[in-house]
């Protein structure tokens, strides 16, 4: 494994990595670990299904309810973030990044373009999400109904983590993107 002592490598296997969680369902980092903070000040962590990624402007996409919690949670402080591990490869990712919300514009047409419909019906659920309810409400029919309820969320990555667990020594390595350029790395004790 080239990563195993390279920066830059390690950095490239990451981004790989991501992009693959975008294009594979069944990958693991397909379904990465979003945490924002709630209003109360507790961390709020929840599954997100990961919709895009950038490695040139490392910007990830992914979509939700407006009226999702975590909406008015990143509106209130826009860092979060994404947790990733791959146990068959024994890797974790950890991101922080800086959320950006987009419900009614391009961006969001976009996305909303690129969903298929039955993506498009979790949008139109009533009430709701994370309304209290006496029993399930029943599924939506009309995938175009979600549309005034769809977001998209865009995570720029400004820190990663990669730990490599492996049985001939573990692998921790950081990256930071502080400005224009490359970032600064370098390896932690694991």
């Amino acid at each position: 494994m080239s990563e195993a002592r390279d920066l830059d490598a390690t950095l490239a296997e990451a981004f790989r990595l991501i992009a693959r969680g975008v294009a594979d369902r069944r990958h693991p980092f397909h379904t990465p670990t979003l945490a924002t903070l709630a209003a109360d000040g507790a961390p709020s962590a929840r599954t997100v299904v990961l919709r895009g990624f950038e490695a040139a402007t490392r910007q990830l996409r992914i979509h939700t309810d407006r009226r999702a919690a975590k909406v008015a949670e990143l509106t209130a402080q826009p860092r979060a973030s994404l947790h990733m591990y791959d146990h068959g490869a024994a890797v974790q990712l950890r991101l922080s990044c800086l959320a950006t919300l987009h419900a009614d514009d391009a961006v969001a047409q976009s996305g909303w373009a690129a969903s298929r419909d039955f993506s498009r019906m979790c949008y139109a659920i009533q009430p709701a999400p994370g309304t209290p309810c006496a029993e399930p409400p029943p599924a939506p029919a009309d995938a175009e109904a979600g549309r005034p309820n769809f977001c998209v969320v865009l995570l720029r990555i400004d820190r990663l983590e990669w730990l490599h667990l492996a049985a001939a020594g573990h692998r921790r390595a950081h990256f930071a993107w502080s400005g224009p350029g490359g970032p600064e790395s370098g390896w932690l004790v694991p």
